[in-house]
């Protein structure tokens, strides 16, 4: 019997997660909040000491019997995060996180001096975006020169918690290719765009070695063995993102794999063997803490529609549930566009959240409820354009997140998509990404050898399209494009 550790330390909250390999099931799963340090200018920061504190916090609440027999460990981290770290290892400045927006013009300046949007592309496979890294970094070199002047090592926020837990600098590929500052085609640091953050310094002598997702990158420190209580021999895996974490832990390991994430922002990732690069910018190359690439779409608003309309017609989360299945697909002709924070796919900085579509016969509780619901949907349909459009060939879709929750939810996916839906037994899936990453470390198996034995799904909550709602939905996808297309120039 193995027992192995998922640490998953995300932007509100750590949670722990211990894996029983021999019986499959999850031991415990504990959790410590996070603070959040917000600004009207659109900071957003924590501190790299309180993602420590929450660690300790968490393993504080596991049973002595469970941690002495913990083997290995596995971390899943917020991506893009700035960890900025003086030669000692000490932070230097608050982490700037994934949320943050304050360092726009920063992007627009990279970009500028690399030579345009099609030059950075070429380069990195992605766009320089204000939740990647690279701007964070030139952040700090531009506003806080005695603290870049010291820095000695560059982070992201799983890769400092690896350095917590083994004394190692590393950074894994799949995490790094979030960092605007990697060539993702070949896996490598790109000289052109840190040479842009700073022409008189080598940032290269800041970053830390890269490792595969399957190599050991040590073992826990005997400091960190003895005061969280766990057993210390124990290894840790190199982790990775959230989103490649939560892969792993969905089970989304195999060519044609989809996984669609409900939650605050809407995430839909598959897993290719071959690198996927959008030049139009709805995807984001990523790769993939399990071998192969990570293509990603991200939008910033799928439950935050929801939760403002329950919060406005005064619904419980099931009520809502109950009113949206009242109405029938296409909500009889109402249209959300779901723009509460903006939006990033599309690049809608300006945009606010519209309802559209309303006459006298159709405007009620069941038909707006349902619509938001739909919209969330609609607005990653985009998404999937693009994956097909570059080859990539959907066999199902994995669904995760608290919107997965919703049967009706579930429902809209898969007649919408036209694909097979299912949802996981385990809902945290990037702590338990975290946990079968390091397995695979620990047994020298690949991760896909792993979730092939470890990956279960809800047998009573596996849903199938039907072709009636498909072709109703296909009238509601060109009604919200059109929408969308006409009100587009209000929101950039």
């Amino acid at each position: 019997m193995a027992i192995t550790a998922g640490i998953d330390c995300g932007t509100q909250s750590t949670k722990v997660l211990c894996y029983d390999s021999q019986t499959k099931e999850v031991l415990i799963v504990t959790t410590s909040s996070h603070q959040l340090i917000s600004k009207e200018d659109g900071t957003r920061e924590q501190k790299a000491s309180w993602f420590i504190d929450a660690i300790k916090d968490c393993f504080n609440q596991i049973p002595i019997e469970i941690k002495e027999k913990i083997e290995a460990i596995g971390v899943s981290g917020q991506q893009h995060g700035f960890v900025a770290l003086d030669k000692d290892g000490e932070p230097l400045h608050n982490v700037k996180l994934w949320c943050d927006t304050s360092t726009a013009n920063y992007c627009d300046q990279l970009t500028k001096k690399l030579g345009g949007d099609k030059k950075v592309f070429s380069l990195i496979s992605n766009q320089i975006l204000p939740g990647y890294t690279a701007s964070k970094v030139l952040y700090l070199k531009e506003n806080h020169k005695s603290e870049y002047d010291k820095l000695a090592h560059i982070l992201l926020p799983h890769d400092y918690i690896n350095y917590y837990l083994t004394g190692e600098y590393v950074m894994e590929e799949g995490d790094a290719s979030g960092t605007a500052f990697f060539d993702v085609k070949n896996r490598r640091f790109c000289d052109e765009v840190l040479m842009a953050i700073d022409e008189e310094r080598d940032l290269k002598e800041t970053l830390p070695r890269l490792v595969k997702s399957t190599d050991v990158i040590g073992k826990i420190r005997k400091e960190v063995a003895d005061e969280l209580k766990i057993n210390k021999d124990a290894i840790v895996s190199p982790g990775g993102g959230d989103n490649m974490m939560g892969a792993i832990g969905a089970g989304c390991t195999s060519d044609g794999d989809l996984v669609m994430s409900l939650g605050t922002s809407g995430t839909l990732f598959g897993y290719s063997e071959k690198l996927i690069a959008d030049s139009k910018n709805r995807l984001a190359a990523f790769i993939s803490s399990s071998g192969g690439y990570l293509p990603l779409l991200c939008t910033m608003n799928c439950t935050v529609a929801t939760e403002q309309l329950r919060e406005l017609l005064q619904l419980g989360v099931k009520e809502l549930d109950e009113i949206a299945n009242q109405s029938k697909p296409g909500a009889n002709g109402i249209i959300f566009l779901p723009y509460f924070n903006g939006e990033r796919t599309p690049n809608y900085p300006k945009a606010e959240a519209v309802i559209a579509g309303m006459n006298t016969t159709n405007t009620n509780r069941s038909n707006i409820a349902r619509a938001s619901l739909e919209s969330a949907i609609y607005s990653m349909q985009v998404g999937l354009e693009a994956f097909k459009e570059q080859g990539f060939k959907p066999s199902k879709i994995i669904l995760i997140g608290g919107g997965a929750k919703s049967k009706v939810w579930a429902q809209i996916v898969s007649d919408m998509f036209k694909l097979k839906v299912m949802t996981p037994k385990i809902s945290e899936t990037a702590a338990l990404g975290g946990a079968l990453q390091s397995l695979a470390t620990l047994e020298k198996k690949t991760v896909k050898e792993i979730t092939d034995i470890h990956t279960q799904f809800n047998e009573d909550r596996i849903f199938t399209p039907n072709e009636d709602n498909y072709k109703l939905y296909e009238a509601g996808y060109e009604k919200y494009r059109k929408y969308d297309s006409s009100l587009s120039k209000l929101f950039k």
